[in-house]
């Protein structure tokens, strides 16, 4: 297996980590899948802002593993899970980091979800 790149955030391609404030909710085919308080909103380059949901908010027995892998040069290896209760659509539906690099420590132990592969991912201040 060759060597991965390996890549460090800075001014060309600035990542940016920070608590969000909102409440989360994810929920597909009628279940809620996560609710959190202490999401964390990660902005990379020119992206959109993806929400890291804690796992100890995620209902983990609604996800199956897949596969399913990729690979960050700037984040590291990257798992993935279905939910079966969304059919085909939530195939690969969620993703996660589980050793990511120093530079994005704070994501350990989050998953991301991908907001058209799930029914809802709602936002709030209550």
């Amino acid at each position: 297996m060759p060597l991965q790149e390996r890549r460090v955030p800075g001014p060309d391609h600035p990542i940016d980590i920070t608590p969000n404030p909102s409440r989360l909710v994810v929920r597909v085919a009628g279940r809620i899948v996560a609710d959190t308080r202490a999401a964390l909103s990660l902005r990379e380059a020119s992206y959109g802002a993806v929400q890291y949901i804690p796992r100890k908010d995620v209902d983990m027995s609604l996800l199956e593993r897949s596969d399913h892998q990729t690979y960050c040069p700037y984040k590291g290896e990257c798992s993935y899970y279905s939910i079966p209760l969304g059919g085909e659509r939530a195939v690969n539906a969620v993703w996660t980091y589980e050793h990511p690099y120093d530079a994005v420590a704070a994501i350990k132990e989050h998953l991301a979800f991908y907001p058209s592969r799930v029914d809802a991912m709602t936002e709030s201040q209550d």
